[in-house]
């Protein structure tokens, strides 16, 4: 009987959060702060009547859903993109989290009248961020982003959490115990980005290995088979002292720049498994929150806001990134970018479960801080983006009506490519393209519709070409196209 209900509230949360989900994308906000609201609703102090106060149980949940986050997000990251921007984004996931924890955490110390300690605490709980929502949005608006401006973003996003898990960790450990080792820190931070990095990109190969050589009869286990190597790389990695969740995100992005397969059935599964994460995660940590420890936060939690959007966030940016090529106007979008997510949150149920002073203040801040980042920053992002001219045409994802799943061995795949204004394709015929052999384009979308190709059909700007090729002629078919 108790299943039962708790089936059937979490069936109905879970469809309710995907309903509304549509209405917030049409209003250009992230959809955590619908996520968030929604478990607040549920909760004792809401509709819901639900009391929930397991601090342990959300951290949990939460720690699961954003293992399957972060490696969806790594299946999805062109390493092509990446490379450019690698140094710029290690940047501002380490020297940026540091200064901004230690800005703000001495900033909120004065403010809050609280121990610095406590307000490093606080800082460094805060300093990661979340990219994933920023993209929501921009996505919503039909917007893109020009340059490497989208990947520096999402590897920082996806890179920054172990920096800001090793400080909240250090600090509870210092306060806990004063008398600490330094050197035990050290060591911390080293093993954790060590074990990390190292784990994170040699699984890959093993992953793709295995994926590739272990021919199961039912396509059904491969998802399967794919969780578990996902679940089994962040836990071992954790158990030997490394960050979990950046082992686990290096290898999604080791994994989905290579070959496997059921690669295209499995990054739609991930798609979908990564947004389950989202909603449950955020259902969850909405019902840990009680509105009435928030109303009398709003006027300090509204400040602590401010310094951190306008003060904390940008001198970390420009500091971190004094020494690259990025532009004045690009340092000033990612110091605005800085939006907060699900990671400050876990982290400052971390205090919680160690019954540090202060703890819940912290907790009810933080909570405060996320969602005024999601609601003012996310809001505001499109307008940002046009005003500083950073922002480029978004080129929609694009719909296949054709399934093709390439077998092992085969160098044969189905390649889409978009015909851009400018592109030397547009106003030529088929046969005038001169493709190479080896390949064919099997269909247009033309405006969402579909156009059978021939040897006279003229290709258009804003067209996309579905075409069958060999891999090892791909940068010929770019250089026709381009």
């Amino acid at each position: 009987m108790i299943l039962d209900y708790f089936l059937l509230g979490s069936a109905i949360l879970i469809l309710l959060s995907i309903v509304f989900a549509k209405v917030f994308d049409n209003l250009g906000l992230p959809t955590l702060i619908l996520f968030i609201a929604l478990g607040m609703l549920a909760g004792s102090e809401g509709i819901g009547g639900i009391h929930f106060d397991e601090a342990l149980v959300a951290q949990n949940i939460a720690i699961i859903a954003l293992v399957f986050i972060l490696f969806s997000g790594g299946l999805s990251t062109s390493l092509q993109d990446v490379r450019p921007i690698r140094f710029q984004a290690l940047s501002l996931a380490s020297f940026g989290v540091i200064i901004s924890a230690l800005v703000f955490g001495v900033i909120a110390s004065y403010i809050l009248k609280i121990d610095m300690i406590y307000g490093l605490l606080l800082g460094s709980i805060i300093s990661s961020t979340d990219a994933a929502a920023v993209f929501n949005v921009l996505r919503s608006k039909n917007v893109s982003l020009k340059d490497n401006l989208k990947p520096l973003l999402e590897f920082e996003s996806g890179s920054n959490d172990p920096m800001a898990i090793f400080l909240t960790i250090s600090i509870i450990e210092t306060i806990s115990n004063p008398f600490s080792d330094w050197l035990s820190f050290l060591k911390l931070i080293v093993f954790q980005f060590g074990f990390g990095f190292l784990i994170g990109l040699s699984m890959g190969r093993i992953v793709v290995l295995i994926m590739n050589k272990i021919k199961l009869e039912n396509e059904g286990v491969y998802p399967v088979l794919l969780v578990g190597l996902a679940c089994m790389i962040y836990a071992a990695t954790n158990l030997i002292g490394g960050s979990g969740f950046l082992a686990v995100y290096l290898t999604g992005i080791a994994v989905g720049n290579r070959d496997f397969v059921q690669k295209k059935s499995l990054l739609r599964f991930f798609d979908g498994l990564a947004w389950l994460g989202q909603i449950s995660m955020f259902l969850t940590l909405g019902l840990l929150v009680s509105p009435s420890e928030i109303v009398p936060i709003i006027g300090i939690g509204l400040v602590l806001s401010v310094v951190l959007m306008f003060i904390a966030r940008p001198v970390a940016v420009f500091i971190s990134l004094i020494f690259t090529k990025v532009s004045f106007k690009e340092k000033v979008f990612i110091s605005w970018v800085g939006l907060r997510g699900a990671v400050p949150i876990i982290l400052a149920t971390f205090p919680l479960l160690a019954e540090v002073q202060y703890a819940r203040l912290i907790f009810s801040i933080v909570f405060f801080i996320v969602f005024t980042s999601a609601l003012l920053q996310g809001w505001s992002l499109t307008y940002v983006a046009k005003w500083l001219k950073l922002d480029a045409p978004f080129i929609k994802k694009i719909r296949s009506p054709i399934e093709f799943e390439s077998m092992q061995g085969d160098d044969n795949d189905l390649y889409d490519f978009y015909i851009s204004d400018n592109s030397s394709a547009a106003g030529k015929s088929v046969v005038e393209l001169g493709l190479p052999k080896d390949s064919l384009i099997v269909l247009i979308n033309r405006n969402e519709q579909y156009v059978v190709p021939k040897g006279a059909t003229t290709i258009e700007a804003g067209d996309i070409l579905l075409i069958l090729a060999n891999k090892k002629i791909l940068s010929d078919i770019k250089t026709i196209i381009s």
